[in-house]
């Protein structure tokens, strides 16, 4: 049980770090060093899709983490 957590968890992992490296596509380097210079907009189409994906991908690693915490002990 425990393992097939922790392979669902790598996987969920590797899912989250892929949507937010997507997000933060385009941003320039200007975002690195604290630099505004775009107006802020919403979220639509892809980037709205990405958004709402990463936020549940968060919900479930958090929850996979709490399950196997509590397994462990």
């Amino acid at each position: 049980m425990k393992s097939a957590l922790a392979i669902i968890q790598i996987i969920i992992a590797t899912a989250l770090i892929g949507t937010i490296l997507l997000q933060a596509k385009g941003q320039g380097l200007s975002g690195i060093f604290g630099q505004q210079t775009s107006v802020f907009k919403t979220k639509r189409g892809l980037e709205k899709t990405l958004f709402q994906g990463t936020v549940a991908l968060v919900v479930i690693f958090v929850g996979l983490s709490l399950a196997m915490a509590r397994l462990g002990r």
